[in-house]
């Protein structure tokens, strides 16, 4: 017998088909757009292989297994992701001070040039076999587990985010810890939904939803500020002279850091006295 699919199957086979065309796509050409998209799908099918492993608990092993093949390939899309996120920051320091950043673009122009040539030589090395794998691998393992199966299992998880987040709550966020809860809060989110697609009560009530939604749109001028802020810096360690017009840039952006991360912790830490208690 080789079992019923369980119903959450079906959200990762849409999930999963959308992600095959996007692969299929980049495999002509990396353009950004398409590569952010492909990313955001790659974070939900690890979080379904997660699920899956927590699932089939006995089988030691199994979400590498299952999902081993994609993880360089995530990876550089999360860069790529990245890199777009700076280079936005670039574009808009620019237009508000109405100076010309020319050395610092050129730094961000090779470091594209770089890792689009190779996550195009990682798209286009790759074969279908792998996505077939992947998606044999994963219906296999979908097959005879109950709802009541992947609620206790998405509930253990959860939990296990939440004891991350107990520590975390106790200390100074400093900006790995940061990090972390916004990937964290995006894989609650996520595994929710699949819980009210399964017709189960969802975990928190709606008004914790709505704070932990903001919490995670809240962290991303956060995220894309740590970001710019590491990439100039990267820039201007490798200065001999550096201009002021740089020197007073980077300066902005620390302060705007001090300022997002009293933010985010601040309301990280209400939301977490609500979730933790």
């Amino acid at each position: 017998m080789r079992g019923t699919l369980s119903p959450v199957f079906q959200v990762f086979e849409q999930q999963f088909f959308e992600a095959k065309d996007l692969f299929l796509i980049l495999s002509k050409q990396i353009k950004s757009k398409k590569a952010i998209a492909l990313s955001g799908k790659m974070i939900f099918l690890e979080i379904y292989a997660e699920l899956l492993a927590k699932v089939h608990y006995q089988k030691e092993g199994l979400e590498f297994d299952i999902y081993s093949d994609f993880k360089k390939l995530k990876k550089n899309l999360q860069k790529i992701h990245h890199f777009k996120l700076v280079e936005k920051r670039l574009n808009e320091q620019e237009l508000r001070s109405g100076l010309v950043y020319a050395g610092y673009r050129d730094f961000l122009d090779r470091q594209k040039k770089q890792l689009y040539i190779q996550t195009f030589d990682m798209v286009v090395s790759s074969t279908l076999k792998s996505w077939e794998d992947f998606y044999l691998k994963s219906e296999k393992a979908s097959r005879g587990i109950k709802p009541l199966m992947v609620n206790t299992a998405i509930n253990q998880i959860i939990q296990e985010e939440l004891e991350y987040f107990t520590i975390d709550a106790k200390g100074k966020m400093d900006s790995m810890v940061l990090r972390d809860i916004f990937e964290g809060l995006r894989k609650i989110i996520i595994f929710e939904n699949l819980l009210i697609h399964l017709g189960f009560n969802p975990i928190f009530i709606s008004s914790i939803h709505i704070e932990i939604e903001e919490l995670k749109d809240n962290l991303k001028p956060w995220y894309s500020n740590h970001l710019t802020l590491q990439s100039l810096s990267g820039f201007l360690a490798e200065k001999q002279d550096v201009s002021k017009k740089y020197l007073k840039w980077a300066k902005d952006l620390k302060e705007e850091k001090k300022m997002l991360s009293v933010q985010a912790e601040n309301q990280a830490k209400s939301l977490f006295r609500k979730i933790l208690n």
